[in-house]
């Protein structure tokens, strides 16, 4: 069986991004260009990935090196026939050799598959355009076989008329490429050597071209500036949204959602508008999300309401919990079922147990609460000393009074309930009313100060 190659080219400098980072390292929905087009390729289970990449010194390996890629360089960018000859003593000549591009971030499985389907065929991936401009054009003979490729700078007026046009992304046996690869010339208007010119040399040998098309046209939509890449990330997230309503979500303004990874739903899921997803998010049946919140790796349970402007951030809660307005829920939380976080209400590294409410203006941090707890309007966790940080426990069915500051590390102990304005050093007795205040008293004559 032939084993597959994959050599992703991502070498270019990005010069119309106007940016010191590597154009492959800019990011769309949530991750940059270059880990799109790994996690395609990665799909495929090709014996090796090589990853030919110039401009940014270390960056691009630095970024990606939790691929099992091999990074090689290109030092000087002479065209796209030279990066992929920089590849090709890294590649089994025993093989086919599959040809991706790391700016062209949106190519997706199905349509690599319909190219490796062929066999050990050389496959070219093209599309027709209604605007090819900035595409090299597809030349076919009278039979309609094709027989090369021109770039639209060296095309004659009439090859300009062509809408079929070159996408770059090529599949061939490595040993033919490494032959036509030695005989690429430079002469063309950019002085580069272009890999397209090994389309020609195939038919010469009387190799067949075939032609796959992609499944969507934005496949195949590459980045070469900050408005491309705005297109790009508004065109998939449109693409993402489609897919929401097709299994069912509704979604208020399917052009006011962005996903940033990956969301899963279940059943009767309603979605507001300004919402983003990063990471993977799930959300369970009957779940509502407010106008305006930020998701991010969170695990949503059933029948849970989320206000809008709440921000939640890896973690997890229960069924029918009631969530914000204006909630920050910050990473290591879990929240178990028909928890109520309120407005205003900061949680973070803590587990709060089921029927216990937060619901205004407080800061639960390191914590484990228990059931039926009730904290009040401003109740604080104090849970860091400076250099340490200290853990809170407040047991089942105890009620903090409103602005209550727990100096942890400290218990409060079950059915317990705190006065009021109290400031708790101490572990509390169970059942009992604690409460530390200063007395009130009231100056008898007092006269409050007037300008003079």
């Amino acid at each position: 069986m032939t084993t597959l190659n994959i050599v992703i080219l991502a070498a270019g400098k990005g010069t119309r991004m106007f940016s010191e980072i590597p154009k492959v390292l800019h990011t769309l929905a949530g991750k940059p260009l270059l880990k799109h087009v790994l996690d395609c390729a990665e799909e495929l289970k090709p014996q090796q990935i090589c990853v030919v990449y110039g401009h940014g010194g270390e960056a691009v390996p630095k970024a990606m090196q939790n691929y099992a890629a091999k990074f090689i360089t290109q030092k000087q960018q002479l065209g796209t026939g030279h990066a992929l000859q920089q590849a090709m003593p890294h590649l089994n000549e025993d093989s086919q050799t599959m040809v991706l591009y790391g700016d062209v971030p949106l190519i997706q499985y199905g349509t690599l598959k319909k190219m490796l389907q062929l066999g050990n065929e050389m496959a070219l991936l093209t599309v027709h355009l209604e605007n090819p401009t900035g595409y090299g054009r597809v030349l076919r003979n009278a039979q309609d076989d094709v027989v090369s490729i021109v770039e639209e700078k060296d095309a004659l007026p009439e090859q300009l008329e062509i809408q079929e046009v070159n996408t770059g992304i090529l599949v061939a046996p490595t040993k033919h490429l490494s032959k036509w690869l030695d005989k690429l010339q430079n002469n063309n208007s950019q002085g580069e050597y272009y890999l397209t010119d090994v389309i020609s040399m195939a038919v010469q040998e009387g190799i067949s071209v075939h032609t796959v098309h992609p499944e969507n046209e934005w496949e195949i939509h590459g980045i070469n500036s900050k408005m491309q890449l705005a297109a790009l990330e508004r065109s998939w997230q449109q693409v993402s949204a489609s897919r929401l309503l097709d299994q069912g979500v509704t979604l208020t303004d399917p052009a006011r959602i962005d996903i940033r990874g990956k969301l899963i739903c279940g059943h009767d899921i309603e979605i507001d508008v300004g919402c983003i997803f990063t990471g993977e998010v799930t959300l369970g049946d009957n779940v509502r999300v407010g106008a305006y919140c930020v998701i991010s790796n969170a695990n949503i349970g059933a029948g849970t309401e989320i206000a809008p402007y709440s921000h939640i951030d890896n973690g997890e809660m229960g069924e029918k919990c009631r969530i914000g307005p204006y909630a920050r829920l910050r990473p290591g939380f879990k929240l178990h079922n028909q928890v109520n976080i309120g407005n205003f209400v900061e949680i973070k590294n803590s587990e709060i147990s089921e029927r216990s409410k937060v619901n205004h203006l407080s800061y639960i941090g390191d914590s484990i609460v228990g059931s039926r707890v009730n904290i009040g309007a401003g109740t604080i966790t104090c849970n860091y000393d400076g250099a340490n940080k200290f853990r809170t426990i407040i047991e089942d069915d105890a009620f903090i009074g409103s602005d209550t500051q727990l100096v942890a590390p400290v218990t409060v102990s079950k059915g317990s309930t705190i006065g009021a304005g109290s400031t708790i050093t101490s572990d509390t007795p169970a059942g009992e009313l604690t409460l530390s205040r200063s007395r009130q008293i009231s100056i008898k004559g007092w006269k409050r100060p007037s300008k003079k």
